[in-house]
């Protein structure tokens, strides 16, 4: 074993759902419900990060996730292109109600949790999550929001903006100036004829 990544034959044996190419997972996930799980082209997942399938999730291209971040996909997570999650970014599909009118935790059959919360989580293309934010159950991040660190996310985000904050609110608009190194970029994968 020369890295820390598996191998491509190795990301074939574990059984995801799809995997594209230049796929590097550390050996050091931990991954759960792996068939409903599909990646997309260059991803990078660092070590200590937590991939629970539930209900899927489907990573797009040029993404990369770092370490300690989790993605918990019991109703659904879809991360578009070019998209990053800092370190110990925290992506809830589901979660349970805190208020003391329901059980909480997996253990408890459903109809003891008549308030458990859940919803498909979407992160567009472009979206940056700095380290150690949440992203609740529902929310969508539109194309280019920029999440700032510690951070935690209760509702729909406009695209282009950033946000700050406990709970996080836009502070400003961002820059689209990155679309052009897109363009740029695969107009160079295109030329070495890597697409």
């Amino acid at each position: 074993m020369s890295t820390s990544f598996f191998t491509k034959d190795e990301l074939l044996s574990l059984g995801l759902k799809a995997s594209g190419d230049n796929v590097l997972i550390s050996r050091k996930t931990s991954i759960y419900n792996i068939g409903v799980i599909e990646i997309g082209d260059n991803v990078r997942i660092d070590d200590f990060c937590v991939l629970s399938g539930g209900g899927g999730i489907n990573l797009g291209s040029f993404i990369h996730i770092s370490c300690f971040s989790a993605l918990y996909g019991g109703a659904g997570i879809v991360i578009d292109d070019f998209c990053t999650l800092s370190a110990r970014v925290t992506v809830f599909s589901e979660s349970d109600d805190f208020s003391g009118t329901s059980m909480t935790n997996p253990m408890i059959p459903a109809h003891l949790k008549p308030k458990y919360h859940k919803g498909p989580v979407a992160i567009k293309r472009h979206v940056i999550i700095g380290s150690n934010s949440t992203i609740l159950p529902g929310v969508t991040l539109e194309e280019g929001t920029a999440i700032g660190a510690h951070s935690l996310v209760t509702k729909n985000c406009e695209e282009w903006s950033i946000y700050f904050g406990n709970p996080a609110k836009k502070v400003k608009r961002r820059s689209k100036e990155l679309l052009k190194l897109e363009k740029q970029l695969l107009n160079e994968i295109k030329s070495k004829g890597e697409c």
